[in-house]
């Protein structure tokens, strides 16, 4: 199997330096990973003298970086997205980018809805010429919920409602139509699927004392059977991807990914982007992500939608957690993740400034022990 785990001594933020070369089927990228600050340069420096050599010449077995923007989709349809580039550009190369919504409103008879009764929806950009049958289908990221204060406030949000998503967005990074920024994937059929499930697209349940429907697992079947029946279905090459919380979910789908195309001559793959979440001791010697992740899988009915090869011998919310899923998925998945992930130091280790030190170090065991395993 082609799976190629990426384990990078960088801190974030970062900007990424694409230099192209390529892989088999797929395009591949060399990265090289400047931080935005001196003093986070510095603290890389240092903290990569304990990063082995062939840990730092994995960057080269990356796809390309910049599918992950949960941070700039937050602010974009107000311009506040934190910028990503040291140009800038212009007013019309913006307007070139924006992709129109689309609603999956005959889904919704099939509770193929976000968490307030909406319709799911996808954002589409055409292939042409050589990339006409080669489809990116990226899952939306934006962190979940895990009780009815949380999950009634994502109602308000494009994190749980239709209503409030932006009626074109922006793509950019691996997304985008410009040869210049993605020499690689420019002319493919570039799908986004709005994430407003709160469960990784992996949920299936409705609450009667809240109202909220936790149906990510009915917008995921949907959403690939709708671009399967609009010419997916023809594809040459298909790649799953996803950022984050969506990266955790092209983890939990990517062999669902791959059967969809059972039977056919497509080659598929799938790139998970900081979605490599760990299951890994805090610094209080107890586990916060276990807890915070029991609570999602227990209130939107995931477990039935979890990969049988791991709740076969373990517990459902084990099995969220993507170190119990890799070893079993068949189909080759690609792994981009940061050894010292801000969010995973800050919140799955519960360290604050006081203890930040102490979750770095923690954390890149954690990463180094499954990068060896």
């Amino acid at each position: 199997m082609d799976r190629f785990c990426c384990y990078i001594g960088a801190s974030l933020p970062c900007y990424a330096l694409v230099k192209y070369t390529s892989s088999r089927d797929f395009p591949i990228d060399r990265l090289d990973l400047a931080s935005t600050t001196r003093s986070i340069e510095t603290m890389v420096k240092t903290r990569v003298g304990a990063v082995r050599p062939w840990a730092l010449l994995a960057l080269a077995l990356l796809l390309i970086a910049g599918s992950c923007v949960e941070a700039a989709d937050e602010q974009a349809a107000n311009g506040g997205g934190r910028r990503r580039r040291t140009h800038r550009r212009s007013a019309a190369a913006v307007a070139d980018m924006m992709v129109p919504i689309t609603f999956l409103n005959a889904s919704v008879e099939k509770g193929a809805v976000c968490m307030d009764g909406t319709p799911a929806a996808y954002h589409l950009d055409p292939g042409s010429g050589a990339g006409s049958k080669s489809w990116i289908v990226n899952l939306e990221g934006g962190g979940w919920c895990n009780n009815a204060r949380t999950c009634r406030f994502r109602t308000r949000t494009h994190h749980g409602s239709s209503n409030f998503m932006e009626r074109q967005i922006a793509f950019t990074g691996i997304m985008s139509a410009s040869p210049a920024e993605n020499p690689d994937f420019y002319n493919w059929n570039r799908v986004k699927i709005r994430y407003c499930d709160s469960a990784s697209f992996a949920g299936d349940t409705f609450d009667k004392g809240t109202g909220l429907y936790f149906r990510g697992q009915r917008i995921w079947e949907e959403a690939i059977q709708h671009l399967l029946s609009i010419g997916m279905a023809s594809a040459d090459r298909a790649l799953l991807t996803g950022c984050s919380a969506g990266g955790l979910a092209a983890i939990l789908h990517c062999d669902q990914f791959g059967a969809f195309f059972a039977g056919r001559s497509t080659t598929v793959k799938c790139l998970a982007d900081a979605g490599l979440f760990l299951d890994a001791v805090d610094v209080s010697g107890g586990r916060s992500l276990r807890s915070y992740y029991g609570d999602i899988v227990a209130m939107q009915g995931v477990a039935p939608n979890l990969p049988p090869t791991c709740t076969d011998h373990l517990d459902a919310t084990s099995c969220f957690f993507p170190q119990n899923i890799i070893d079993s998925i068949k189909t080759p998945i690609f792994l981009l993740n940061a050894a010292y992930d801000v969010w995973q130091v800050t919140k799955c280790l519960h360290a604050g400034m006081t203890y930040l030190k102490v979750g770095v170090t923690n954390l890149h065991k954690e990463v180094a022990n499954l990068t060896e395993t």
